[in-house]
């Protein structure tokens, strides 16, 4: 039996202890995934959900609990180390490109994410005509513009280069953070899409935060809930092809003292 890609034990993070703000973000958290995975995460603001995404990608050091990917324990490793193994689309289009850079030059950064950067070697006729083959696939008409500005590009085309850069150097874990929530919804079902079309493509790992709850039960193959820092509620593949945004709800409502509408959780 193969061991897991993902592992999270027991981990733990509040912040601001000590003092009147404290708050508990993450407390006691397990999860497992398997290699091809494809979780999604659903719960209320503040239930810990992108704590959890920056505890896995080393943005947040956690105060307790251990954090493994493909075998390897990375608790101490730096955010830049844990790069080479982790693809990250942030809610923000604007987060995970170079805008001062070229397209092809984004490109040559993401393939080589976790290594000592250096732009001149990368830029290769050969390399060129491979991300004019995987810029195609956006269908967006990128694969023309490899020396356009980044910045020159509308939210939802750079947030599909992001999220092609992400899943570039096919990482252990792919982490998707409210990818879609900033865009208007024709470029969020672009971007929807194209998540499951490079997820299953590159068979990635992938760990990805939503409010919207029916791209919760679209995409992906396991969905949990999360609720104070912890998992209150897992459904299996088998569970998930039958759910609802309605059965979802119900059982939010039986979180003790939640009381959260359809609007809370889209919203």
């Amino acid at each position: 039996m193969s061991q897991p890609m993902l592992t999270l034990s027991n981990i733990s993070k509040t912040f601001f202890p000590g003092t009147v703000n404290e708050r508990r973000a993450l407390s006691d958290l397990s999860l497992e995934m398997k290699e091809g995975d494809f979780v999604t995460v659903i719960g209320s603001n503040g239930a810990g959900k992108s704590t959890m995404l920056n505890a896995i990608s080393g943005r947040l050091l956690m105060d307790s609990g251990t954090i493994t990917i493909d075998g390897t324990q990375v608790n101490r490793m730096t955010e830049h180390k844990r790069a080479r193994f982790i693809g990250r689309v942030f809610q923000d289009p604007l987060a995970g490109t170079a805008p001062n850079l070229t397209i092809e030059e984004n490109l040559s950064l993401a393939l080589l994410r976790g290594r000592k950067r250096g732009l001149g070697m990368a830029l290769s006729t050969k390399r060129r005509e491979l991300y004019r083959q995987e810029l195609a696939r956006l269908e967006l008409g990128l694969e023309n513009r490899l020396t356009a500005k980044v910045g020159l590009l509308s939210g939802g085309q750079r947030q599909a280069l992001s999220l092609l850069m992400a899943g570039y150097t096919q990482p252990k874990i792919m982490l998707l953070d409210e990818h879609t929530a900033a865009l208007d919804p024709q470029r969020a079902e672009l971007v929807t899409t194209l998540t499951e079309k490079i997820v299953e493509d590159g068979k990635l790992t992938t760990l990805m935060v939503t409010h919207n709850m029916e791209q919760a039960i679209r995409l992906g193959n396991r969905l949990i809930m999360m609720h104070e820092g912890r998992i209150v509620y897992e459904a299996s593949a088998e569970v998930k092809q039958k759910l609802t945004v309605r059965d979802l709800l119900q059982e939010f409502a039986k979180i003790k003292g939640a009381t959260l509408s359809d609007k809370a959780m889209l919203g």
